[in-house]
């Protein structure tokens, strides 16, 4: 397969083209990245802008594309072009309608709120839409052309040895002189908008009753979002749990999977999200998972057995069924391998670049 997508892609005859507009890197740029990753191997492509792209052989230029898709392939099928951001589609759009590309456009689609005028205009000129799961699918105008659910990287979340002693050598713990045995986190980032507040609450009620654990907020903090910050870290100081729940800041990118391998909980509690892989990445590292009912997360989750899923901005919920995990840790332990196995058998980027890939030959 890799040596008939190299033969292609020397001739020419490259298939399929990928936005890649944003410079600051996000949840959409690591989909797009892992999913290439697996993709490349599959169809001939080159990525629209070199932007946080980890090989630098895929980059083309936005003149590049032009010049190439004036024509179609030597066969007769067009290109496709793949966007995942409104200015993507602006992008396909303008090389489609204004410069003729023989091109086929497709998006994709995470975001859960009703869309902006022009938006809409956008996604009526795209050939095909692609919705990321049910909830996201109802916020469309009209039906999807198909539902691609994300995956992870199952090679690089994956499940640590031994949880207690992955815990206990997590860098980012080093200053503490006690680290407890198992770790619980909430990751992203530090804004009420990802219910920070309501896993630092929780934890300040619950942590005394269960010793063993101690809590982290993984995340980096804008400006306008300092003040937040400050109240929850001065509501841990008063409550005398400055050594139990911890704020790590932003970690390197690099880093996260290891943090994620060592957690025995880990907490999401959005009160929107577009997919949410903070719960795929969590369950694929053997972590039990409490999530508001955001995103994917219900259709993820499965109810007792992953974890569980909350209503959004329920604190009295987030205590309780927090509670109930950290009370077993046997409990505990099953649900990060029932996790590991859902992921493993439904929601890997290997098999969501498949059938991403069978979809877009199929549309040409």
């Amino acid at each position: 397969m890799d040596a008939v997508v190299d033969q292609a892609v020397s001739n020419g005859e490259i298939e399929l083209i990928i936005g890649n507009s944003k410079r600051n890197f996000s949840g959409i740029t690591s989909t797009m990245l892992q999913v290439v990753s697996y993709q490349k191997h599959m169809i001939p492509l080159r990525v629209m802008g070199k932007n946080n792209l980890t090989d630098p052989s895929l980059a083309i230029g936005f003149w590049q594309v032009v010049k190439m898709c004036q024509q179609p392939l030597s066969n007769g099928k067009y290109r496709i072009f793949h966007a995942r951001r409104v200015d993507e589609m602006i992008q396909g759009v303008i090389l489609k309608y204004l410069f003729r590309a023989k091109i086929k456009l497709v998006f994709s689609s995470a975001a859960q709120r009703k869309r902006a005028r022009f938006t809409r205009w956008l996604t009526r000129r795209m050939d095909a839409v692609i919705a990321m799961c049910q909830a996201s699918a109802t916020y469309l105008e009209n039906p999807p052309s198909t539902i691609i659910y994300h995956g992870v990287n199952t090679n690089s979340y994956k499940v640590a040895d031994n949880k207690v002693a992955a815990w206990q050598e997590l860098p980012l713990l080093e200053p503490l002189a006690d680290k407890g045995r198992r770790g619980i986190a909430i990751l992203g980032r530090v804004r009420k908008q990802k219910g920070v507040h309501l896993f630092v609450q929780s934890c300040i009620e619950l942590l005394n009753d269960y010793p063993d654990y101690t809590a982290v907020v993984v995340g980096g903090v804008a400006a306008k979002h300092e003040k937040f910050n400050q109240e929850l870290k001065d509501s841990v100081a008063k409550a005398g749990l400055s050594e139990r729940i911890i704020f790590a800041g932003e970690q390197n990118f690099a880093d996260i999977p290891t943090i994620f391998s060592s957690l025995s909980l880990v907490v999401a509690l959005s009160e929107n999200e577009g997919f949410g892989l903070t719960v795929l990445e969590a369950m694929s590292s053997g972590a039990a998972v409490l999530a508001s009912e955001a995103g994917a997360w219900p259709e993820v989750i499965r109810q007792g057995v992953d974890g569980y899923v909350v209503p959004v901005n329920d604190l009295a919920a987030v205590k309780e069924k927090m509670a109930l995990l950290l009370s077993d840790e046997t409990k505990l332990a099953q649900m990060g391998h029932s996790g590991r196995q859902r992921v493993e058998e439904h929601y890997s980027v290997e098999r969501e670049a498949k059938e991403l890939t069978r979809f877009l030959k199929a549309l040409v």
